[in-house]
């Protein structure tokens, strides 16, 4: 067995898409190698396979693969002997057969089936070289690696990928593999740092060396090591301020490290003057725009200073320079920034309106004018919805944020900052004294924009961040640009997942029928929003609150067309909680019985219109039917109780101490009783049984294993 490496060499490829690409080579190649039966069978894919990158390569490195695939032996049945053979002369079906099989015609042999004498041969399928086998599909693998964005740069060919490919290298071992892919053969041939090695290929030895020749010239390939080592660097340089620490910001370290073969980090300063200026606005122009990490003082207050990662070694000579040149840049930006605040201040908020009107929201839909005498009207009707519920909300504060809460697409900050948008009005309108309520709904009307954000911090920005993306989500499935597969041009599952947050963790009394209903739209675009959201709940419980597949189709079975999503959380986390209860999983196991029972006996009654429990037939008090009858009324007070408050654990401990009344039941008892009565209150009582569960969860869905 032997190391097999393979490196893709690019130009540089956008850090976003580094990351899933890596993986998805990784993934892509240990397929290909399992299925070519290549791997060995103690293979450890989390030992033994690791992948690499930077903006100059993908790699893969995975330690032990076969260099021989195992000959396979099968038996292969031909034609009918009949068939076969005439006067005892092999017929062209029996020589194609031999043919096809590898053997001469002597060499067949015949086999007895029920359906009669058949020509069989043993075949020897040979096994291909792993050299052979890489050679030949990992280009497929390659090629099948989804990206955003490609690009074709060869005449005539249909090749295509991210960015063009400069290099290959695939080793078996210490031997080339011959892999061709975009123009490219592979060799042994890698290149180091663009600027810091030398510029000529060097030749990598084997798989085991190249992470360490890789270092030799200036790249650091695996991407957790650059990671830590850039960290380590925001540690030590930042401590060169007193009493300073740099603002942790995952995202931009993720950034950057898929930005640098080779980083190092260096301090810079601004003037003080420029504090003056939002924090929101000075941070956006250090992050996203020159993706210089922010430095604050011990209250958290922002430096002025600034890090930047390099991606190149710093000495005493170049780093004054570089310095110079990112804080020139920095201060241009920043004085871009205050030009356009002072300039903005010039035309309030509210006479900015009028301005909507001449910036298209959607050719169908109008303007953003438009847009936000809908978004008003949706909010009204929320306000309503959440106050006939019992919530106190500002609706003033509602209605004038709602009003102005686009206006700040006119300003020149935000066409240069097109990230600060709701930022910067919210930062607006408190400036030129709109209430505070206003001004916070404004600010926090995208949030969350991301799984990582916050939701709005009033109830009145939850509201507005409500009416906002549902007005979106609902113009555009009317129009039917819903989103299809992996396309969501217009973002409208981020709106939904953002909107489905919301309803989850704020305070807001509010279903999502109350969402859906407070604008105007087709019944068959309620019908598609209904399914849209059901899919986007799913996703929440799965992703944002960890719920296993089972535990959320369990509560999912059991919507009703009121959709509480808190009330749908809160019933998946009981369920989560008490799934390692034997009499829990017990009771479950019992539902998708009397289920099975239910609907093979196609018994579906209605609850009886006067409340009563509708079992007619008279146990005697030792019966099981009693007995499980009676524990039913026994728990249902309490169940009822906690289920009001949405206190579902102690109601499912409740329901899971039916178990010994269950058991006993179908111990003892056959449901399908020859007498019609006795089998009607028999299947009654499992109805009402089956009732009491669903009012909290289909039991049935929970995998009992």
């Amino acid at each position: 067995m032997s190391d097999f490496l393979f490196e893709i060499g690019l130009e540089e490829i956008p850090a976003r898409m580094i990351p899933s690409a890596e993986a998805e080579l990784l993934r892509r190649t240990l397929a290909m190698l399992g299925k070519e039966a290549l791997l060995p069978e103690k293979f450890d894919p989390l030992t033994d396979a690791k992948s690499y990158s930077t903006p100059r390569r993908l790699a893969v490195l995975i330690k032990g693969i076969h260099e021989q695939q195992k000959d396979i032996t099968e038996e292969v049945t031909g034609p009918a002997t009949k068939i076969a053979f005439k006067d005892g002369v092999p017929t062209p079906a029996a020589e194609a057969f031999a043919k096809k099989s590898g053997v001469a015609v002597a060499d067949l042999k015949t086999i007895t089936t029920p359906k009669g004498e058949y020509l069989a041969a043993t075949s020897v399928k040979k096994g291909r070289s792993a050299s052979e086998v890489i050679a030949s599909e990992l280009p497929k693998e390659i090629a099948a690696i989804y990206w955003a964005k490609n690009m074709r740069w060869i005449p005539g060919s249909n090749e295509k990928f991210v960015r063009p490919v400069l290099w290959l290298v695939c080793l078996l071992g210490e031997q080339v593999v011959p892999v061709s892919f975009g123009g490219r053969l592979a060799g042994r041939a890698s290149f180091g740092h663009r600027v810091l090695s030398s510029g000529e290929a060097f030749e990598i030895v084997s798989p085991e060396s190249y992470l360490a020749q890789l270092e030799g010239e200036f790249v650091l390939a695996d991407v957790e090591a650059r990671r830590h080592k850039i960290r380590k660097a925001l540690d030590k340089v930042t401590r060169e301020v007193r009493g300073a620490r740099w603002r942790e910001d995952e995202a931009l370290v993720d950034t950057v490290t898929h930005l640098t073969e080779w980083p190092d980090v260096l301090l810079g300063d601004f003037e003080a003057a420029y504090l003056e200026l939002p924090e929101e606005v000075l941070v956006t122009v250090m992050r996203d725009h020159q993706k210089y990490f922010a430095v604050e003082d011990a209250a958290g207050k922002l430096a002025p200073h600034f890090l930047a990662v390099v991606n190149i070694a710093l000495g005493e000579k170049n780093a004054a320079i570089i310095k110079q040149g990112n804080e020139r840049v920095l201060r241009a930006r920043f004085n871009d920034a205050r030009f356009f605040w002072e300039f903005d201040q010039r035309t309030p908020l509210t006479e900015r309106v009028k301005l909507l009107e001449n910036v298209t929201f959607q050719k169908d839909l109008g303007s953003y004018a438009a847009k936000s005498q809908r978004v008003r009207a949706i909010a009204t009707a929320l306000v309503q919805a959440a106050t006939a519920n019992g919530a106190t909300l500002d609706s003033d504060a509602i209605g004038g944020a709602a009003a102005l809460c686009k206006t700040d697409l006119t300003t020149e900050l935000v066409k240069e900052f097109t990230e600060l948008q709701g930022i910067i009005g919210g930062l607006y309108a408190r400036k030129q004294g709109i209430s505070a309520v206003a001004a916070d709904a404004i600010y926090d009307q995208y949030l969350p924009a991301s799984a990582d954000d916050a939701i709005p911090r009033s109830a009145e920005g939850a509201v507005l961040g409500l009416a906002d993306r549902i007005d979106t989500i609902a113009g555009m499935v009317g129009l039917g640009m819903e989103p299809t597969g992996s396309k969501d041009p217009f973002a409208l599952r981020r709106a939904a997942n953002a909107i489905v947050r919301i309803l989850a963790e704020s305070d807001l009394p509010l279903l999502l029928s109350d969402v859906l209903s407070s604008t105007q739209m087709k019944p068959e675009v309620k019908a598609k929003l209904e399914a849209f959201f059901g899919e986007r709940i799913d996703f929440y419980l799965r992703e944002a609150r960890g719920q296993a597949y089972d535990v959320v189709k369990a509560v999912m079975s059991t919507r009703q067309d009121d959709v509480d999503v808190r009330d749908i959380v809160a019933r998946a986390e009981a369920i989560s909680a008490m799934r390692g209860s034997e009499d829990f999983l017990a009771v479950s196991a019992a539902s998708k019985r009397i289920k099975n029972i239910l609907e093979q006996a196609k018994y579906f009654p209605k609850k009886p219109e006067d409340g009563s429990d509708g079992i007619s037939y008279s146990w005697s008090e030792g019966a099981p039917e009693h007995a499980l009858l009676a524990k039913l009324n026994e728990i249902n007070a309490n169940v009822n109780i906690f289920t009001g408050k949405r206190d579902y654990k102690p109601a499912l401990e409740l329901i899971a101490s039916l178990r010994p009344a269950i058991d006993t039941f179908f111990e003892k008892v056959m449901v399908m009783d020859p007498d019609p009565a006795i089998r009607e209150s028999r299947l009654f009582l499992l109805h009402t049984l089956i009732l009491r569960f669903l009012s909290i969860a289909d039991f049935s869905e929970i995998v009992i294993s």
